[in-house]
Parts: C-alpha cells; sequence; structure tokens
C-alpha cells in the first residue's frame, strides 16, 4: 500500500500533537537559557541550550503522551527519514554555532535561532502545517537582526524564548482544532490503515 503525504503528515501530527509539545519544550530551553545569562553568566547559559535543546525530544515525547498522543509515528511513514535527516543537520551545525559562541556568547544564541529557524521550515513538509513556516522564518530573522544589531546573550536568548512560547500556544491551539470531529481534512493517521 502506497502512503500519500498527507497521509503521512497526518500521522505525524497526530504522534506528536503536531509538534507542539516540542515547541513548549524548546521555550522552556530558551527561557532557562535567558534566566542563566540573566543572573549568571552568558558562557553557562550557552551550555544550558546545549543540553536544554538535548531534552527536547524526549521530554516532549512525555508531553504528548501526558496529552493523549503516542510520542511517535507509525513504523514506515515515509517522513520518518526526513524528521531523523533534520536531526542531524541539527547536531551537525552546532559546532559552529559553538565556535561562533567562543568569541561572543551571543553569536552563539544568534547562529541557533537562525539553525533552529531553518529546522522549522522542515517541520512545515514533516507536519503539513504552514505555522512552521512562520516559526522557522520568524526565529531566522530574529538570529540575523540580533547578530546585526550586537544584542547581548541574554537579550538574544530571550527573544528566543519569546517566539517559542507565542508559537507553542498557536501550535497547540491549531492542534486542537485539527483533532475536533469534523474540523479535519486531513485522512486519519496511518495507524487506522495499518
Amino acid at each position: 500500500m502506497e502512503t500519500s503525504v498527507i497521509e503521512a503528515q497526518s500521522d505525524m501530527r497526530a504522534g506528536y500533537y503536531s509538534g507542539a509539545a516540542g515547541i513548549v519544550v524548546s521555550a522552556l530551553a530558551w527561557s532557562a537559557a535567558a534566566a542563566t545569562a540573566a543572573l549568571g553568566s552568558p558562557g553557562r547559559a550557552v551550555w544550558v541550550l546545549l543540553v536544554g535543546g538535548a531534552l527536547i525530544h524526549p521530554v516532549s515525547v512525555l508531553l504528548c503522551r501526558l496529552r493523549g498522543a503516542s510520542g511517535a509515528h507509525s513504523k514506515g511513514n515515509p517522513l520518518g527519514p526526513l524528521a531523523a535527516a533534520s536531526t542531524f543537520w541539527l547536531i551537525f551545525s552546532l559546532p559552529l554555532a559553538y565556535g561562533l559562541g567562543l568569541q561572543k556568547p551571543a553569536w552563539f544564541f544568534a547562529a541557533m535561532l537562525l539553525i533552529i529557524g531553518g529546522r522549522y521550515l522542515v517541520f512545515a513538509t514533516l507536519y503539513g502545517m504552514r505555522l512552521y513556516w512562520a516559526l522557522g522564518l520568524v526565529l531566522a530573522a530574529t538570529g540575523f537582526a540580533s547578530g546585526w544589531l550586537g544584542a547581548p546573550a541574554m537579550a538574544v536568548a530571550l527573544a528566543g524564548a519569546a517566539v517559542e512560547w507565542g508559537f507553542a500556544g498557536a501550535g497547540i491551539v491549531t492542534h486542537r482544532n485539527w483533532v475536533r470531529p469534523g474540523l479535519s481534512s486531513c485522512p486519519g493517521p496511518l495507524r487506522e490503515a495499518a
């Protein structure tokens, strides 16, 4: 049986709460980094974001399960490899961001906004949601503007947190509307077809 793109996207949305749980956890990581930069040191804030970023997937899976989603996609979903590839791309970009942060910690945060913004653009295809185009472009623009203006590390991390929190709310509302009976134009997830 051949799976359509819409069915694969529907399966991803159903499994991962339309990605909203991941945005919430990412917003928490950015918030913790901003607080660390404000109260501690920008150098430590870099590590807070790195460690927090490493926890995004497992914590978001837990949140998905608490909200009734599985926290996984169906085996054989053709979009699964794209999700994995975007994760590897993010990991491969970390040394570049870290190297910039050694020069100036604020540059690490600006670079991470650009990197994460690019990854969210991939999520637009994974989930079939224009929300991720907006989130990716806003994060990238924030990263570019922060670097261009020479904003301090705390301000850049705080800007990242603010953008993520705003889109987390939009993602939750969008997912809730999508799962309401009669409001979804997408077919059921692959689990039903298997």
